[in-house]
């Protein structure tokens, strides 16, 4: 069943008449995002843009992306879901899908053509992993390293971060099981193709429980995407996980003596999502947000604050210069040839599937 169907009147409000749907629309939404650099691209890009061109609406932020499937559970059991456009990584979207706390759209309805005319589902293609996933970026979580405390010989490999005694000093790593379990199976010599075949079982998840164990008593655990770049520009740690465009903006534009580690960076998806549960007037003003906000131009423009790649295909030819710096953005970004010779496709589906359990295990491991 198409999704304009499914939505019944506030469908049409949103989709097929927006002059109509203007008087039928919220003026006002909660965003949620993720802070940093990336929220700032966000708000350059299509915030912006959005409201000069929609007068009498506002837009305001909320920086939990991060807790995104644990609140919205919270909001949905109690009635009150107070946020309209959710930004998440893929495999939060699945869950959020498959638990029905997301809208599921018919993209070609809902979104708008690119501008060579393709049809959504075909300009995004692969990208789009769920019925309630809008595409925005493709971006990597990898790894930055102070230039001044790493000696003579920089890091190479992912494998330099459980190198203790070659580069001795704290890191950082996110809070939570995704890429820390994959980067420690892969440095205590699983193959690349097994990896998640491995972390399927006890034996494998306790592997990499151990192999971690082996820094853990060097490591900040950080939850914010900002968390990281803080601590390398503040010298306090030496080497530390986080976002590529983080990174990015840490070295091009604040210049700080940080590089940047491509070895098994992992690939990954973040886009919007809808929550289930709005009223007909703010789902109709999210739904002309969303299809305004990952247009070819919109998804375009984000790419001259931050290296992430646009999710559309369209989008890539018109990626040029950084709106600020006039710096090429294309060497900067993950999936530049000279950056993606060793590529970790991370694994949404997967992770949908064990995201919970896993997630009990990491924590109980933290607490030990």
């Amino acid at each position: 069943m198409k999704r304009s169907i499914i939505l019944g009147t506030s469908a049409i409000v949103a989709i097929a008449g927006f002059a109509y749907a203007e008087g039928h629309m919220a003026n006002d939404m909660t965003l949620v995002s993720w802070g940093g650099a990336y929220q700032n691209s966000q708000q350059k890009a299509y915030v912006e843009p959005y409201l000069a061109a929609n007068e009498g609406v506002t837009a305001v932020w909320d920086e939990s992306s991060s807790e995104a499937v644990a609140k919205l559970r919270a909001m949905n059991e109690a009635g009150n879901v107070t946020w309209d456009v959710v930004d998440v990584v893929a495999s939060d979207a699945i869950r959020l899908c498959d638990e029905g706390l997301a809208i599921e759209i018919d993209h070609d309805e809902v979104l708008a053509p690119g501008d060579d005319g393709s049809a959504p589902t075909e300009d995004f293609g692969d990208l789009i992993v769920s019925d309630c996933f809008i595409p925005q970026i493709v971006y990597s979580t990898t790894f930055g390293y102070r230039d001044d405390l790493v000696g003579d010989t920089p890091p190479t490999s992912v494998c330099d971060v459980f190198d203790l005694e070659e580069y001795p000093g704290t890191r950082s790593l996110e809070r939570n099981p995704i890429g820390n379990l994959e980067w420690a199976l892969i440095c205590d010599g699983v193959d690349i193709a097994d990896v998640y075949d491995t972390l399927e079982t006890d034996a494998g998840q306790d592997r990499a429980f151990a192999k971690l164990d082996t820094i853990k008593d060097s490591v900040i655990w950080w939850n914010a995407g900002a968390d990281t770049p803080q601590l390398l520009a503040d010298g306090e740690i030496v080497m530390g996980s986080t976002y590529n465009g983080r990174l990015f903006s840490l070295i091009e534009e604040q210049d700080q003596p940080v590089s940047m580690l491509w070895d098994w960076q992992m690939f990954d998806l973040d886009g919007w999502i809808i929550p289930a549960g709005l009223s007909p007037e703010r789902e109709a003003r999210a739904f002309d947000f969303i299809r305004f906000a990952t247009d070819t131009k919109r998804l375009a423009d984000q790419a001259q604050y931050i290296s992430y790649g646009p999710a559309r295909k369209s989008s890539a030819p018109l990626v040029s210069t950084h709106a600020e710096l006039g710096i090429e953005m294309a060497p900067h970004m993950p999936t530049d040839p000279a950056n993606s010779e060793n590529t970790f496709v991370f694994n949404y589906e997967w992770w949908a599937d064990y995201r919970d359990d896993l997630d009990a295990k990491f924590q109980a491991w933290l607490s030990q």
